[in-house]
């Protein structure tokens, strides 16, 4: 039985009344005001073990965030002959491969979607021959250099074409000398080092090759009713492999329809339950932003997905049942993602990012800030977990959206002093960047909800100079700019910092 108070308006119409005025809740008191409504006491809400829960994406289980359909191919190959004079004629080359399977094992979390599709100890260029069609049908290749005398090895792998990761550990040979020059070559073009002693360094070498597989492995969602950019979809799909479906705001009405009231309502308590302040949105509208949210998982599940973006204030606006911006924030919360106004090179900055860190972005809408050399960035969806589905959440605040007053947005406080890459997908060839530190959280009335106030690293008068391709930029927690560059060699795409 369908229990929604609201179903008997049309979905136009559910939008038409305003929101009530001058509403500002404590959690507390919009508990009380939800639970006497709802049936039940606010205690035994504030008690049940839903507040604690999170829920789990539904469908096939992610391999790790943003990529459910496979793993991440990589071919890891070590390098040595036996009797070399470097490091030592008494090193033992299998010996030598058992300690680094041990540090893999140490860090088994950072290799758990990794598979092995190759394994090997090369120690004659002779064998890459046989290896070689296994070698290309991988999505990156990781050399790992045990002795001297591996050159010509090396560029023999590299002719597979490739992108590889080599690392040399000091004392393992003197091929370092001549890495620069290789990597100057038409050979070496997708060849990356890695010249330490620090085994952790193995993990950072894989990263671009995620970042590489999840693209070719992601199935985008659209829902839109205009018609689709397909020269620059064509573009992505010949570059990255990735699927692009629309859907119709049918389709999608059925999904929310599929979604009982009593869910949502599960749902809407958690979200006020967490929230440290309800301040605008009534209670009708959380409860319908958050089923039109179970209803983004479900289509996400069901078309075996892993993004979804609505047209939010084009051809779905005040056409659907509430906006979208709940469940893009939970999408991203989750390790999947969502993605405002159909904004589909956020949608492929996203999923380069996310492949990268494991951690969603922040979608916004820049200001420039001149006096203290830096950019206001300002959205009304913000991200809770912007340290990953396993990281600590942001604290947040539900409000209306800002340039609509109407609809249900958390506003969220994300961390003072935090490192910060901005990303742009510019063009299927090009991929713009700066780096940045977090130095102010404002809580305005102007702008969007969601703002973070950065610093460059640069200047940015430049930025606002060279800024191109729209206003939307990509923010993700961290200094991203080594693993950006490698995944830019690997692709042929043009790295520039825009500061």
């Amino acid at each position: 039985m369908n229990t929604d108070p609201d179903s008997s308006l049309g979905i136009s119409t559910s939008f038409c009344a305003s929101p009530p005025q001058n509403i500002s809740l404590n959690r507390r008191a919009f508990l009380l005001r939800s639970a006497t409504a709802l049936g039940g006491c606010a205690y035994c809400l504030g008690c049940s073990p839903v507040w604690a829960a999170r829920a789990e994406p539904k469908g096939s289980p992610l391999l790790s965030p943003g990529c459910r359909r496979s793993r991440v191919k990589v071919a890891r190959v070590y390098l040595g002959k036996p009797d070399a004079h470097w490091p030592t004629p008494k090193l033992d080359l299998n010996a030598e491969r058992r300690s680094y399977e041990a540090d893999f094992a140490k860090m088994h979390d950072a290799f758990a979607d990794i598979g092995f599709t190759v394994d090997e100890l090369v120690t004659d260029k002779k064998q890459v021959e046989g290896l070689a069609e296994r070698l290309k049908s991988a999505d990156g290749i990781l050399l790992i250099h045990l002795s001297m005398g591996m050159q010509e090895t090396i560029e023999a792998i590299l002719a597979c074409g490739r992108p590889t990761a080599l690392f040399a550990a000091p004392y393992s040979g003197h091929e370092w000398s001549q890495l620069g020059a290789i990597r100057q070559k038409p050979v070496g073009k997708r060849l990356e080092c890695f010249l330490t002693s620090d085994r952790s360094q193995l993990a950072a070498a894989v990263r671009p090759f995620r970042a590489i597989h999840h693209p070719r492995e992601a199935k985008i969602l659209n829902v839109t009713e205009r018609a689709r950019d397909e020269a620059k979809t064509q573009a992505w799909q010949a570059k990255y492999g990735t699927e692009f479906k629309t859907l119709d705001r049918q389709r999608m009405l059925a999904a929310y329809e599929a979604v009982s009231w009593e869910d949502a309502a599960t749902e809407a308590r958690r979200w006020v339950h967490q929230a440290a302040k309800v301040v605008e949105p009534s209670r009708e509208e959380i409860i319908r932003s958050c089923r039109l949210a179970l209803a983004f998982e479900n289509l996400l599940a069901e078309e075996n997905a892993t993004v979804i973006t609505v047209d939010c204030y084009g051809t779905m606006y005040r056409k659907l049942p509430a906006f979208p911006c709940v469940g893009f924030v939970r999408l991203n919360d989750l390790g999947l993602g969502g993605i405002c106004e159909s904004d589909l090179t956020s949608a492929m900055t996203y999923i380069i990012l996310q492949g990268l860190s494991g951690r969603p972005g922040f979608i916004s809408d820049p200001t420039v800030d001149e006096a203290t050399n830096s950019l206001i960035l300002a959205h009304c969806l913000g991200t809770r977990r912007m340290d990953g589905p396993r990281g600590k959440a942001a604290p947040y605040r539900l409000r209306t959206i800002m340039e609509r007053q109407e609809g249900c947005v958390p506003q969220v406080f994300m961390r003072r002093g935090q490192r910060v890459t901005q990303a742009w997908l510019a063009t299927a060839e090009t991929l713009s960047y700066f780096t940045g530190e977090i130095i102010a959280v404002p809580d305005s009335d102007r702008g969007c909800r969601t703002q973070i106030k950065v610093r460059v690293d640069g200047n940015v008068t430049k930025v606002w100079q060279n800024w191109a391709h729209g206003l939307h930029r990509l923010t993700c927690y961290g200094d991203l700019t080594g693993d950006l560059e490698r995944f830019c060699r690997y692709t042929d795409l043009a790295f520039v910092n825009e500061a």
